[in-house]
């Protein structure tokens, strides 16, 4: 059994190497980016890229190539929002100075001051697209196969890091297999609300980010 979870992160990388690609094939078919969330996108970039330099010091090869695969596409996704929705200076920067908090972190301290901001990362990134989807009514923009798909990654992460003892997995897995329950919650529960019960707001565009 052990011998199994240790091909974990090769799970985990097919379900991570695609992740991004339902939301972007949905956003350049429709336009519509209703409830969906800019500094998500961007904040999944900045923080993938520092998973990358955290997972090639901890030596795990397997994790590099959807690492790589989610810092391009979820970068591509923040470039096409910005396009497409006005994005508030404030939270230009904010994004980048959690950037530079991070370059700091690992300037002065290496992979162990990485890790410390990385326990919390995921959950400082996931936090503006469910604060986004639940203030908006109908957040049509949203890619269902996009959580799903967060979901399968994630539930392989904390996986193997209560097997690996790793406790930055297993905060990791632990929120983004909550955030992704609370995404695919949200769009399943809109999407069957019976059209003729909404109200002129519920088809307005998500906040700006």
């Amino acid at each position: 059994m052990s011998r199994l979870l240790d091909y974990l992160p090769f799970v985990a990388a097919a379900f991570a190497i695609p992740q991004f690609l339902p939301q972007i094939t949905k956003l350049r078919t429709t336009d519509d980016t209703t409830g969906v969330s800019w500094p998500w996108a961007a904040l999944t970039s900045v923080n993938n890229a520092a998973w990358l330099t955290y997972f090639t010091l901890a030596h795990y090869w397997t994790a590099l190539v959807p690492s790589i695969s989610a810092t391009t596409l979820a970068a591509a996704l923040a470039i096409m929002l910005s396009l497409r929705t006005e994005i508030r200076p404030r939270t230009a920067v904010a994004v980048a100075s959690w950037t530079a908090l991070l370059v700091a972190a690992f300037a002065l301290a290496g992979r162990a001051g990485l890790g410390a901001l990385l326990t919390g990362a995921f959950i400082l990134q996931v936090t503006p697209s469910i604060w986004t989807a639940y203030r908006t009514q109908r957040p049509t923009g949203i890619s269902r196969g996009t959580w799903t798909l967060i979901l399968g990654e994630l539930s392989c992460w904390l996986t193997f890091g209560v097997h690996e003892s790793d406790p930055r997995l297993i905060v990791l897995g632990c929120s983004g297999v909550t955030a992704a329950i609370l995404m695919l919650g949200r769009i399943e529960t809109t999407r069957r609300r019976p059209l003729d019960r909404l109200t002129g707001d519920d088809y307005a565009a998500a906040p700006t980010a």
